[in-house]
């Protein structure tokens, strides 16, 4: 696995930390997503989506977790890797939550944001 791209967005004093990385197969997810809770041990969630390609029969697998928070940003992030056509990528986002609740709408945009400011800093790079 390598990291290709990270960024920050502050929205309303909560803190989004987004990692675009990519990986061999789905099975780097486990031990990646350790070292993202491990490096942001005060964010409340570690949301995440992956989408890889079967070598054997060519078939794209997604995936996306929400790890509890609501507005589904998990399936959010796997639409930014579906718009961009990243295969063999990670976008993981984790949010430090800073005490005013977003609603479903605001935490879904703010998580958008996040990780698609990750994946344009990479294509752009």
């Amino acid at each position: 696995m390598q990291e290709l791209a990270a960024g920050m967005l502050s929205v309303r004093r909560s803190r989004f930390y987004a990692h675009l990385y990519q990986v061999n197969a789905s099975d780097d997810l486990a031990s990646l997503m350790d070292g993202h809770r491990a490096a942001y041990k005060k964010a409340c969630h570690h949301c995440h989506a992956v989408r890889t390609r079967d070598s054997s029969t060519e078939s794209i697998e997604e995936a996306w977790n929400d790890d509890g928070e609501v507005g589904r940003p998990g399936r959010v992030l796997l639409d930014l890797l579906r718009r961009y056509e990243l295969c063999h990528h990670v976008l993981a986002v984790s949010r430090i939550y800073g005490g005013v609740k977003l609603g479903v709408g605001g935490v879904a945009r703010a998580f958008r944001r996040a990780g698609e400011g990750a994946i344009r800093h990479h294509l752009d790079g």
